[in-house]
């Protein structure tokens, strides 16, 4: 019996548990290859036995490195065939290289969003999921105020929703922080608040919370509890320092600059408007 199988097998040539050991992989893995019309083998013995050869044995070499790499079984039974020249291996190295290089990127990001939500978690008092995905959205758009997210109590949070998509908050907010960098040169430059142009910046830093709330004045007090947490030596100073001063200096500044706009506007911020002075 054992002379008629070794007759069955030619010199030269191997069953594919043979092949299986000699390349380190399972029979199951050829045969998946094989069903798959990635990687067959060149013969067949009298008996139907799928039979290998060292020749077959170079092209599983090659796709076995490929898939290494992290080529799909795909791309491999595409690009096999035209793999010839070191010039067709260099030029898929190369695009498999780009496409690393994009993933690489994709999972940086993903891994900074990971750390800056657990960040914020660990600040936040409650589990609240519904904020969480706030965050994340805010994180995939790169909007760089996403902290601010937590602060803000349910309510505030249904009223940003209702008002503004990703696109237009986040106008909103561009539009919010380029007003408060001029509003910093102002006081930077010590321009008095009655002045013409603080008066300028006051209207437009006014009219920018009516849109806001929507002409809501219910909404006001949490704007100024909100407005007092960018005052420096919060919990979070560490890492949003910078615009807790920023802010905090803003919101300094405009005070009395608010305070001048209403008087001549005869408007009271939480009364309806009474007239001019």
């Amino acid at each position: 019996m054992s002379m008629e199988k070794q007759k069955a097998i030619p010199e030269g040539y191997m069953t594919v548990g043979e092949a299986a050991k000699k390349m380190g992989v399972t029979v199951r893995t050829l045969q998946y290859y094989d069903k798959e019309g990635l990687f067959s083998p060149s013969a067949e013995s009298e008996g139907g036995r799928r039979l290998y050869t060292d020749k077959d044995l170079i092209t599983l070499h090659q796709i076995l490195s490929l898939k290494s790499l992290g080529f799909s079984l795909e791309d491999i039974r595409r690009r096999l065939p035209s793999l010839e020249t070191p010039a067709d291996v260099a030029n898929i190295l190369t695009e498999q290289a780009d496409g690393m290089r994009r993933e690489i990127k994709r999972l940086t990001e993903s891994l900074k969003a990971v750390e800056s939500l657990k960040t914020e978690v660990l600040q936040m008092q409650t589990v609240d999921f519904k904020k969480y995905a706030d965050i994340i959205v805010n994180l995939q758009m790169k909007n760089e105020y996403y902290f601010l997210i937590k602060h803000f109590d349910d309510e505030m949070l249904d009223h940003i929703r209702g008002k503004f998509d990703e696109k237009s908050g986040k106008a909103f907010i561009d539009r919010f922080m380029a007003l408060s960098r001029r509003i910093l040169e102002l006081k930077k430059n010590g321009v008095p608040q009655d002045s013409e142009t603080c008066q300028a910046a006051a209207k437009e830093f006014w009219d920018m919370v009516m849109e806001f709330t929507g002409g809501d004045m219910s909404m006001l007090p949490k704007l100024m509890e909100f407005g007092r947490l960018t005052e420096a030596g919060r919990p979070d100073r560490e890492r949003q320092s910078r615009w807790q001063e920023d802010m905090a200096a803003v919101n300094d500044y405009m005070y009395l600059a608010l305070e001048v706009y209403f008087s001549r506007q005869g408007i009271d911020p939480f009364g309806a408007p009474d007239g001019n002075d």
